[in-house]
């Protein structure tokens, strides 16, 4: 327990207040602030701008409580130590509770952690500093910003497009990154090109045959973009023997990937762990804030996961090379530490993001993590231990064949050391790993034609971004920071601005309304070049090059020309938004239905109403036949929201399950594969009973449920109706207060900032 006149530290999180309170003892009183304390009001603006920027800070409604408790320790404490994350947004909370509580300079310290152990937290506690206005008047200039675009800009679009809307600088500018990326698709012309690949053979032998790919003529690559170009090929090589005019057998190195930083690590748990960049950083806050671990104790498993920094600290690099020794053997650890170079734009106020106890395998907590947590913190200490493992080395082979003055080329590789591949690999392996070595062949062998094949080709459009490819190309144009990328693919999905399609973004009609609008009006909002350098410059108040209130009358001066302008240009204009028109047809009068949105998300209408006003829940087709009657799969929702899976002929044909279809087919029957819902990889099953592969239900990683005693269980074509059609009712009766209970908790929350 601690004594009465104890120090008092002040974290964020109560899960991190509890570890930490384990590793100071009993002189320490350790307690969360629950986040911000004080910040600017709801209901209005909070900034006067006339007056210089001068924000009004006011606590927040419902945290009284909370400010009076920690008012209350603070004098009782000799010390106050201000323990909120390292970064601007701690920074900032960190002020505001020094003001909110009055705290005197004398009794305040200031203190990071960029790892929640034992050792850092003691150091850090001795080592305390002043708090750092600096990156207080960044998140100041950062917060300022956003809530002058939102307010001042959102009822614009409210009283031009539609109420609920929002604009953010971080926001817009990614949806109109997808929306560009969407015209590009739309705009594309797709060209043709041929592949051709002839089958050579140096004996009678299957392993004495290899297919080489066309790659040009005298020795220059070339393209083959027609049937007749194809056509002259083939036949000068018909006629003409091959010779095999170069051997060449290389060792190609491959290097590991840089330990995670924010943005990478949320594009990997997207990738291969299929978690969305929120939920990746609120398992990664779990990790960090500290788990209880058997025969260990609380500790923080990872570093800090909000950073943009490669910088590995001697001491982790150290650790980790001894781990590789003593587990891998010296072969696998390179002969120098391995060190990433940082871009030169990034923060790089803490390290990468990695395991603060290489030793702490995920084998070895596995029993103390959920599985979320386990498969993250997996991720996270293979990515690391890898980026300090040897190079994989490859045998590569490569063997140009002549026939005619026409050049095909075969390659081939093979692992000869795997190196960090023992660990980890990002997936990206080589091509052709997979195909039949290569024979022994010398330069200047003949070698007999045995087989052409030639395909058509068309080149394909763009692929639509999905989330971890938009956190990339955000991260690659310098839009946002760490702490904002996850925030702000919630929001444009939450403002229906895109939507996803499988993992694809698209946007909607209303995103790229949205979107034309402030490209017209407001330009540098969504500028990336301007929003880029606005970054920057918020970098630059962090490092006290610039006064963050002479950012803002710079940026406002020409915001508000913008908006004086776009008001006196669109008086008394009203920008519709054009319906989204489906190939699904109204069940009453057969008209094409449109995409509405309301209270419960986007579903079907009749485009005639009044007249019509039929409504269904929006169709998605899923992957695979029905197993039944082979028809079109879709996924719908029960009356209490749960998605499950039914044949496109509903009770005519009965089929419905809870399991989520796959792409794969059955190796055994080719039926449609399922797999069991929920996040995360789940392995797909047969459920055709009639195959030797098939899976029974109480061996596909859940318990099957049981009808109650006397009670027959409910047939699946009963099961599809009753889940079916309270859906379309329930849409039906809400439509017309939809829009007014949208306008209303936007009027009551209407600023769009990226947080």
């Amino acid at each position: 327990m601690a004594k009465s006149n104890a120090a008092l530290v002040i974290v964020e999180s109560p899960a991190k207040a509890k570890t930490i309170e384990k590793y100071l003892g009993k002189d320490y009183k350790v307690t969360a602030s629950m986040g911000h304390l004080r910040d600017l009001p709801k209901s209005t603006m909070g900034v006067d701008i006339e007056g210089g920027f001068i924000p009004d800070y006011q606590p927040i409604k419902g945290r009284e409580e909370k400010i009076e408790e920690l008012r209350e320790a603070a004098k009782k404490a000799s010390i106050v130590y201000l323990a909120t994350d390292p970064d601007r947004e701690g920074e900032a909370i960190s002020w505001h509770l020094k003001e909110l509580l009055d705290l005197p300079d004398d009794k305040t310290r200031r203190v990071t952690f960029n790892e929640i152990t034992k050792k850092v937290v003691t150091e850090s506690i001795s080592h305390p500093r002043a708090i750092d206005m600096d990156l207080v008047d960044a998140q100041q200039a950062r917060r300022i910003l956003d809530r002058i675009v939102g307010y001042q800009l959102s009822p614009m679009l409210w009283t031009k497009i539609k109420r609920g809307l929002s604009a953010g600088r971080v926001q817009s500018v990614a949806t109109r990154m997808v929306v560009d990326r969407e015209n590009e698709i739309r705009a594309f012309v797709p060209e043709e090109y041929w592949l051709l690949d002839v089958l050579l053979a140096c004996g009678e032998g299957e392993d004495e045959r290899f297919t080489a790919h066309y790659y040009g003529m005298n020795g220059k690559k070339r393209e083959l973009h027609s049937a007749d170009e194809v056509a002259e090929v083939e036949s000068a090589v018909r006629t003409a023997p091959f010779s095999i005019s170069a051997v060449r057998r290389t060792d190609r190195q491959r290097s590991p990937s840089a330990p995670f930083i924010t943005s990478t690590l949320q594009q990997e748990a997207s990738r291969k762990l299929n978690m969305t960049p929120r939920r990746t950083m609120s398992i990664a806050q779990m990790l960090y804030e500290g788990v209880n671990i058997e025969d260990v104790g609380t500790v923080g498993l990872i570093t800090y996961m909000r950073t943009d920094s490669l910088r590995i600290s001697l001491e982790a690099q150290a650790a980790a090379r001894s781990f590789i020794q003593e587990n891998y053997g010296d072969s696998y650890c390179p002969a120098a530490p391995r060190v990433y170079k940082t871009k030169k734009e990034a923060q790089d106020a803490h390290e990468a993001i990695r395991p603060s106890d290489v030793y702490l395998t995920p084998e070895r907590v596995r029993k103390d993590l959920t599985p979320e947590q386990y498969r993250l913190y997996k991720l996270i200490w293979n990515r690391f231990m890898a980026s300090q493992m040897a190079n994989v080395v490859y045998d590569s082979v490569s063997i140009d064949a002549v026939s005619a003055g026409h050049m095909f080329r075969a390659t081939h590789s093979a692992i000869k050391f795997p190196g960090f591949t023992r660990v980890y690999d990002s997936g990206e392996d080589e091509p052709n790993l997979k195909q039949r070595p290569l024979p022994a062949l010398r330069e200047g062998q003949e070698v007999s034609l045995q087989n052409i094949v030639k395909e058509q080709k068309f080149t394909q459009p763009p692929a639509r971004y999905t989330e971890d490819t938009l956190i990339r190309a955000m991260e690659e144009k310098g839009i946002g920071r760490p702490s904002t990328y996850a925030p702000t693919m919630s929001t444009i999905l939450d403002r229906e601005y895109v939507v996803k399609e499988g993992k694809a973004l698209k946007p909607t009609a209303l995103g790229e309304t949205v979107t034309k609008f402030m490209t017209e009006r407001f330009e540098n909002i969504v500028d990336v070049t301007f929003t880029a350098k606005m970054e920057e410059t918020l970098d630059e108040v962090e490092e006290g090059k610039k006064e963050w209130k002479s950012v803002l009358e710079e940026f406002y001066a020409d915001f508000a020309k913008a908006l004086g302008d776009a008001e006196e240009a669109l008086k008394g204009v009203r920008i519709k938004v054009p319906d989204e028109v489906t190939d699904e047809k109204c069940d009453v009068c057969g008209r094409n239905m449109v995409i509405k949105s309301g209270r419960f998300g986007r579903f079907l209408a009749c485009p005639g109403f009044p007249e019509c006003t039929f409504t269904k829940p929006i169709v998605i087709e899923m992957p695979g036949q029905c197993p039944k009657c082979g028809g079109r799969i879709l996924k719908r929702t029960s009356k209490k929201g749960y998605a499950y899976y039914a044949c496109e002929k509903g009770a005519d044909c009965g089929f419905m399950t809870w399991d989520v279809p796959v792409k794969d087919n059955c190796p055994e029957c080719g039926h449609t594969m399922f797999k069991k819902s929920g996040r995360g990889f789940k392995k797909p099953f047969c459920i055709n009973e009639n195959c030797s592969n098939f899976l029974p239900e109480d061996k596909r990683g859940y318990p099957k449920k049981k009808a109650a005693e006397g009670e027959a269980a409910e047939p699946a074509a009963e099961a599809e109706k009753k889940a079916e059609k309270p859906a379309a009712k329930k849409t039906t009766a809400k439509k017309s207060t939809a829009g007014k209970t949208a306008a209303k908790k936007t009027a009551k929350k209407s600023e769009a900032e990226d947080k």
